[in-house]
């Protein structure tokens, strides 16, 4: 996990905090961004190994960054990991369908979130 790079998406400041404090804990090295404008930029500039992304956000939604992804070749095989607050009815059908890796409402369970990472990074949990 050395070395690994995580995008948390979110527009909650204490969410992004409490989850970067975690995954540094576990050796992980972060990047912030607040909504999707911002998203795109700071992948773009850091290159992320993961996104934890949000669903709904100020400046679209979180499918239309894993769509935009999908069009930048740098971008496009980077794992994305939901964690949204929002309906899982309709969501994690769209989420899975789009590509991503695993689906967690909010607040997930923090053991289950870090197995997960680990699972879409290829590392051993």
């Amino acid at each position: 996990m050395a070395g690994k790079k995580i995008l948390i998406v979110d527009d909650d400041k204490d969410l992004r905090l409490a989850m970067s404090i975690r995954l540094r804990a576990s050796g992980y090295e972060i990047a912030l961004a607040s909504d999707t404008i911002s998203a795109m930029s700071v992948a773009q500039k850091e290159r992320p190994d993961l996104v934890l992304l949000d669903v709904n956000m100020p400046g679209g939604n979180g499918f239309m960054v894993m769509e935009r992804f999908k069009m930048i070749t740098h971008l496009a095989a980077t794992p994305i990991i939901i964690l949204t607050g929002g309906d899982p009815i309709i969501f994690k059908e769209k989420a899975f369908s789009l590509g991503a890796a695993d689906f967690f409402e909010k607040p997930a369970d923090n053991d289950a979130l870090l197995a997960s990472i680990e699972r879409a990074l290829g590392e051993s949990t």
